[in-house]
């Protein structure tokens, strides 16, 4: 968790930075790829929680077997999505009014990588190994930070080629330590049944990390769509000041995952742990919400500079729309983690309901807003309803 808090921090550090140096238009460019890399990770977060869960469940032969079916899909995935991103850059750039293609080029040639490191940790994950689970995020972070810095510093260059050649060589540095060498070279194969778990398992959970990338990042995109540079490279600000909340929460997540999935192997109560983690997150929320409701100028002011102070205002409503979902979001993590499927259903549902409200009402950024809490709102309540009528019934 110490360490999840200083790769957090890192990685604003790195928004907020280059959000003062580049300013809101440059920003703005900035923000897709940063976009881009976080819609890309349902897949990669797919890949990681499928080994996590797996490397629990079953022996190490068949553990074995495992990682090279998956690392073997893994490539095949990675290869092609990065030949699309390769072969639609032009289109890319027009859809999302970048200033070149060419980032989207460097892009797509890290995207492989990406999903070879989710593989990586899950695996560190899956077995506890938090310490080297650790130094893979503290190399991403560390590197891509430090990188960046230095190449935005001393290349007079056009800002998003260099920030995506920082994104690039950071996924390189975070294959280290690379566990992955010693299960590939095995000739260990799952059986029918275990592929079917496997399959079912990474199918409903790349619904969910699909919904969680629509959840999160649409409104970025579709912002960066229907606004100009300026107004989009604010929105990009509030989201990252607002979602700090939802950063925070992954660590809990986290923890979550391979706890819950540990005791239901061996038969033993886990309500009480969601419980716990629910209670923790909700106490974050509140106290971020409360934070950007009374000091809004104060907070935008600190992490981006005066070219931001016109976002002040709607801090706190996007903060709050975060809250919600990070919330909701621990009750559909928990679940999955246990084989029932229903949250992730419903969160798939709201988060195009999300979509849809805002592709229809868009005139103004606090507009935006409001259609993500109404959205949010409504996922929270079915969740929770969803839970008291499973304690209940059990």
């Amino acid at each position: 968790m110490i360490s999840a808090l200083l790769v957090n921090a890192g990685n604003y550090l790195y928004n907020l930075i280059i959000g003062r140096l580049l300013g809101p238009k440059e920003f703005a460019d900035a923000a897709i790829l940063i976009t881009f890399l976080l819609v890309l990770s349902f897949i990669a977060m797919t890949f990681q929680l499928v080994t996590t869960k797996y490397i629990v469940l079953f022996d190490n032969s068949a553990a074995k077997a495992l990682i090279n079916f998956v690392v073997k899909r893994s490539l095949i995935i990675g290869l092609l999505m990065g030949l699309l991103i390769i072969i639609f850059s032009k289109q890319l750039q027009v859809v999302f009014n970048t200033t070149t293609s060419n980032m989207f080029l460097i892009f797509g040639i890290g995207v492989p990588f990406y999903f070879l490191m989710s593989i990586n940790r899950g695996i560190f994950q899956g077995k506890k190994r938090f310490v080297q689970l650790s130094i893979t995020y503290q190399a991403e972070m560390v590197s891509r930070l430090l990188i960046t810095l230095i190449f935005l510093y001393f290349l007079n260059f056009q800002s998003s080629i260099l920030i995506s050649l920082g994104i690039f060589i950071s996924l390189i540095c975070s294959l280290f330590p690379f566990e992955l060498k010693k299960y590939t070279n095995s000739k260990n194969v799952l059986n029918e049944q275990q592929k079917k778990l496997v399959f079912k398992f990474f199918i409903l959970t790349a619904f969910y990390e699909c919904t969680q990338i629509i959840i999160n990042n649409s409104d970025i995109l579709l912002v960066k769509h229907y606004f100009n540079n300026y107004d989009a490279g604010l929105y990009a600000s509030l989201a990252l000041i607002g979602r700090v909340v939802y950063f925070i929460a992954w660590m809990f997540v986290m923890l979550l995952l391979p706890t819950v999935v540990n005791k239901e192997k061996e038969g033993l109560p886990h309500k009480g742990v969601l419980i716990k983690y629910v209670g923790y997150i909700t106490l974050l929320s509140v106290s971020i919400v409360f934070v950007s409701y009374l000091f809004p100028e104060l907070v935008v002011n600190l992490l981006f500079g005066k070219a931001y102070i016109t976002i002040a205002p709607l801090l706190w409503k996007y903060a709050l729309a975060t809250s919600i979902f990070a919330i909701s979001n621990v009750f559909a993590y928990y679940y999955l983690s246990i084989d029932q499927y229903i949250p992730v259903i419903i969160t798939g549902i709201l988060g195009i309901t999300q979509v849809l409200l805002i592709i229809y009402f868009h005139d103004s950024l606090h507009q935006i807003i409001i259609m993500q809490i109404i959205a949010m709102t409504i996922l929270l309540i079915i969740q929770l309803l969803f839970f008291f009528f499973k304690s209940t019934k059990e």
